[in-house]
């Protein structure tokens, strides 16, 4: 949990002929008796259903492209195992699995959830724990414990199940949260968090955005509710939904969270959350990028992804319609490209991939994101492949075998030493390695060396190639306006934090 990237992950999507006990359209209609359509639906964004072995009939008009529009569902297990492999190709460490009611009419298919995410989780080699939401859940107080230990308890033997300081991790979320879903005592809520703890847990607690001070969002009197977590997640959604306001909330919330929480020794866990699609906050990533940077610059070590599927409610990273191709014609539906910027399904899995990376000090803290909305392909046109010499000792830059490092160690310049220049306009150029088909990345916004590994051109991968006055060139990143140096006089490898143009910066440039 510490030092790791969660997701929420609800799996309460079901389809009418899916063998679910539940037998409803779960999630995807209002009237969950009769097939999603334009006039009967609860969908805020659309699946890329590509991935999915089973879709199921819509009422909805076919995809802009032809295609049927099916829907999946949760109860089969190619779905979950699906899901669950994106979380472990993009790295997501752990999975919380949303557990409401389960004793109402949903219970016998969140029961049979917890086994699907089980398989899958086992599978994946992604963790998962059980995240209790009390929201409705009235007579939570005794039916919480023993859904836990009739039933539940039964996950902490899976080598899958998420541990903290040696303990199961239990997930509860709605205690103290001023509204009548959750009209809960302080007294009813620490009887349910000391009851876990007794029993040897590690409890998080999703709790209200202003928890610290109990106000707006929070009842009185929950302070010491609060404080008796082993760590504290407060809520997001529905508080920001721009840059603006993410900035105001680490002013506000991040910062002094953080700190109540090292005074206590409790752990600290606040959500990033891509933006309602439908409401048009995603702006191609950079809302969401914002909360990683303001997260990761003030020290967070641990982030909550609210949430991976909820397509229902729009706040998905889950693979979603690139382009209204992928969408039913006239649905009002957005897909990802609404604001005019064309983004991959897996886009916003990407982005958490970086985000953590970020998080957990693998890349360096950077407000520009280095994750491009489309992977894969060139950017411009190629103009032409080129060598570099280093002015510095005479020897050509080379991508090293063993790590993708660009070094100036070469003695002649061959497919090691050569890369494609392709012009990205306004005098800006990427390199892609011959070596390796990547491009040319100034690592980490140019703290890190340069580095051939990235499969498109974002932030990081953009240069542009200055003529100096006695025929060389040097190279300069425009992520952080310095030029590229190699550094040691060609015995280190090239990193791109030079102020000024000396010996070291400057280089031949040769066709190849």
């Amino acid at each position: 949990m510490v030092g790791k990237v969660t997701v929420g992950y609800q799996g309460w999507f079901a389809c009418r002929g899916d063998g679910a006990p539940i037998n409803l359209w779960w999630h995807w209609a209002r009237q969950a008796d009769r097939a999603p359509s334009p006039t009967n639906s609860a969908i805020k964004s659309w699946p890329d259903m590509t991935e999915y072995l089973n879709g199921y009939q819509t009422a909805f008009p076919s995809l802009g492209n032809g295609s049927p529009a099916t829907l999946f569902s949760s109860y089969d297990q190619q779905s979950v195992d699906t899901q669950f492999r994106w979380m472990a190709e993009n790295g997501i460490d752990t999975a919380a699995l949303q557990r409401f009611n389960p004793l109402g009419g949903e219970g016998p298919t969140r029961d049979a959830m917890a086994v699907r995410v089980r398989q899958a989780a086992e599978a994946s080699g992604v963790k998962y724990y059980v995240m209790y939401d009390v929201s409705d859940w009235y007579s939570m107080r005794h039916e919480i414990t023993a859904d836990w230990e009739t039933k539940m308890a039964a996950n902490v033997a899976s080598p899958a199940y998420a541990r903290q300081n040696g303990k199961p991790v239990v997930g509860i979320w709605g205690f103290g949260f001023n509204d009548p879903q959750r009209p809960f005592s302080p007294q009813e809520c620490q009887e349910v968090i000391d009851w876990f703890k007794a029993r040897g847990c590690y409890v998080m607690g999703g709790v209200p955005t202003w928890w610290r001070a109990e106000g707006d969002d929070s009842r009185p009197g929950f302070a010491s509710v609060y404080r008796s977590f082993d760590m504290i997640s407060p809520w997001l959604v529905g508080r920001i939904g721009n840059a603006a306001q993410a900035d105001s909330f680490f002013t506000r919330a991040t910062v002094p969270d953080l700190a109540e929480c090292d005074r206590l020794g409790i752990d600290y866990q606040p959500c990033v959350l891509p933006g309602d699609l439908q409401e048009r906050q995603r702006q191609h990533g950079d809302f969401m990028w914002r909360q990683f940077y303001n997260h990761a610059r003030a020290g967070v070590s641990s982030v909550y992804i609210s949430m991976f599927d909820e397509y229902n409610e729009g706040n998905q990273i889950a693979k979603t319609a690139p382009t209204a191709a992928f969408v039913p014609a006239s649905s009002g539906i957005l897909a990802l490209d609404e604001d005019g910027t064309a983004c991959s399904s897996d886009y916003y899995l990407r982005l958490t991939n970086d985000g953590g990376r970020m998080i957990k000090g693998q890349i360096a803290v950077t407000a520009l994101r280095p994750t491009v909305p489309l992977p894969g392909g060139g950017p411009g046109p190629i103009t032409g492949r080129v060598a570099l010499r280093s002015r510095a000792n005479g020897r050509f830059v080379q991508v090293r075998a063993s790590d993708g490092l660009l070094v100036a160690t070469a003695s002649a310049a061959g497919a090691g030493e050569t890369f494609a220049r392709e012009e990205l306009g306004g005098g800006v150029v990427a390199l892609k390695a011959q070596a390796n088909s990547r491009y040319v990345c100034a690592e980490g916004a140019g703290a890190s060396p340069l580095v051939a590994d990235r499969a498109a051109v974002g932030a990081w991968e953009r240069f542009t190639i200055s003529r100096n006055p006695d025929g060389t060139v040097s190279l300069r990143a425009e992520v952080n306006g310095r030029f590229v140096c190699a550094e040691g006089a060609g015995a280190q490898p090239l990193v791109a934090d030079r102020a000024t143009i000396g010996l070291w910066e400057t280089f031949d440039l040769v066709d190849v």
